[in-house]
């Protein structure tokens, strides 16, 4: 069982910068896609941002031109590189693994709020 474990979250102004780390048990390549979720209070999950295993990146349009996914494939890690961080953006992050058939794994989750 793949474990997923996030680091990096925490309290910030608005307009500041938070980078989440993700390192997953398993190779960061033995998957289809990583990628990061967030859910609000009272919201639905959404996806974020995601990197598929030939290197192509996917964002929301909210987070677009602001949050930026990487990997360091040296150290088998996943980054979220937030900046203009908005109150919208407060919620919980979770680190997800994507298989090759689809099926989603999350980590516990790193709590992001976002202070105006």
């Amino acid at each position: 069982q793949v474990q997923l474990v996030e680091s990096g979250g925490g309290l910030v102004q608005a307009g500041g910068s938070l980078r989440l780390t993700c390192a997953p048990s398993g190779s960061i390549f033995s998957f289809s896609a990583m990628a990061w979720y967030r859910q609000a209070p009272g919201k639905q999950r959404e996806l974020v941002a995601g990197v598929h295993k030939d290197g192509v990146k996917d964002y929301s349009d909210s987070v677009k031109g602001r949050f930026t996914i990487s990997r360091d494939n040296a150290n088998n890690t996943v980054f979220l590189q937030m900046n203009s961080l908005k109150p919208e953006d407060t919620a919980v992050y979770y680190c997800a693994a994507v298989s090759d058939g689809g099926k989603v794994r999350l980590g516990q989750g790193t709590q992001v709020t976002v202070s105006s």
